[in-house]
């Protein structure tokens, strides 16, 4: 909905703030393999999408799908060092040791899920950038001051993680990069994100929410990003592969459907999708570590 306003505006702001990152990330990080790792399977995710943003029509959903696939396997065998890893879940007072098949196997459907919702709710100004730095802020809390802080790990009865605040680095540096991309390009834009900087968020997102230790974060800090992008990926899936009509009269991404049939403007939606994340984030977040 509302394509016709970015036309002539320039696509692939992420050329220029993933580079950035990069370079921050080389001079605040370890120069240990799996930062590098990640580093460039996030270079590599700001080509592909750069690719896709410059050429007329995009590449297939196939081809797209793909490449995102193999980034995530290379990226999830990264955090974990093709070993296996200690997760701890919900409601499971003891950690979990997962081999390292189980954990890049899962964690790459993880990482490929939350590439394509955060890619799928670039669609109204500023909206995919300020959840994503939302979510990264969270994350970035957690592998700081909670899976990778001795004393409070213990207290929560959670795994600690030596590199967790190493981690931490990455998610507050892609944060800074995002913020200064939203302050320059807040309501109306004069330039778009494109999927030169969408795919790379939704994959760092991702790679940061395997290193805290718990898949199920990614429904803590990114509620609305699932639920916006990540129904309509489910959507299309069973429509095209299965012939299960689900959802049929909801539009998605889901911004387009309270746009178009509840008369939203890009502003209400981007402050109210804000505010539903604000809020379900710490209640999440609280019942997933003190009830355990």
């Amino acid at each position: 909905m509302d394509a016709e306003k970015s036309i002539g505006k320039p696509m692939g702001a992420g050329a220029i703030f993933i580079p950035v990152f990069a370079v921050i990330a080389f001079l605040v990080m370890p120069m240990e393999w799996p930062y590098l790792t990640v580093i460039g399977c996030l270079a590599f995710a700001m080509w592909i999408g750069f690719l896709d943003d410059r050429k007329r029509g995009g590449w297939s959903e196939y081809a797209l799908g793909a490449a995102d696939l193999v980034v995530s396997i290379v990226a999830a065998g990264a955090v974990c060092g093709f070993a296996g890893f200690d997760v701890w879940l919900p409601f499971v007072k003891e950690p979990l040791h997962v081999e390292s098949w189980l954990f890049i196997s899962a964690g790459a459907v993880l990482i490929w899920v939350t590439i394509n919702s955060t890619n799928a709710t670039d669609g109204v100004d500023g909206l995919s950038g300020s959840l994503a730095a939302m979510a990264l802020i969270f994350l970035g809390a957690i592998l700081y001051g909670v899976v990778g802080h001795v004393d409070i790990s213990e207290y929560l009865l959670v795994p600690h993680y030596d590199d967790g605040p190493s981690w931490a680095l990455l998610a507050f540096a892609m944060v800074g990069c995002i913020a200064a991309y939203l302050w320059y390009n807040c309501n109306p834009s004069v330039v778009l994100m494109g999927d030169a900087g969408s795919r790379p968020i939704g994959l760092l997102t991702g790679i940061l929410v395997l290193a805290a230790g718990n898949p199920f974060l990614v429904i803590v800090v990114a509620t609305v990003v699932l639920v916006n992008g990540g129904t309509g990926l489910l959507k299309v899936a069973l429509l095209r592969f299965f012939r299960i009509p689900i959802f049929r009269n909801v539009r998605y991404p889901l911004h387009d459907h309270v746009r178009k049939n509840l008369g939203w403007s890009n502003t209400q939606v981007l402050v109210r999708f804000m505010l539903l994340q604000a809020i379900v984030t710490p209640l999440l977040l609280v019942l997933l570590l003190k009830l355990r």
